[in-house]
């Protein structure tokens, strides 16, 4: 993507007078610049960190435990919290984590 260093908006590409050659142009100013070589940047993206949705690891301190089968393992006991994550109307959906502590699988019902 190239922009405009006049107006700063985005340059479009078309043929030339000429018919073989492109051109580079902007479609709110008279801005044009001739395509002569391979026009070629790479820009690495830098990723966002990604916040847990459920607070991390301080948000399980203070959860009860209950019976439930973690799917990874198999333990008959994890910690659970419920969050309202859809509309008030729809219910609550239940995060598990496994109590073993080898495991620490997390999964959700609902």
């Amino acid at each position: 993507m190239e922009f405009c260093p006049t107006c700063g908006n985005l340059l479009l590409v078309e043929h030339a007078a000429a018919g073989r050659s492109l051109r580079f142009f902007c479609p709110t100013c008279p801005y044009v610049f001739p395509i002569d070589r391979k026009i070629s940047n790479k820009l690495q993206v830098k990723q966002k960190e990604v916040d847990d949705v459920l607070g991390g690891e301080e948000a399980w301190k203070n959860v009860d435990r209950t019976e439930a089968i973690c799917p990874k393992c198999t333990f008959r006991q994890a910690y659970f919290m419920q969050i309202q994550i859809r509309s008030a109307d729809e219910p609550m959906s239940t995060f598990y984590k496994c109590c073993n502590h080898n495991c620490q699988f997390q999964w959700r019902e609902g």
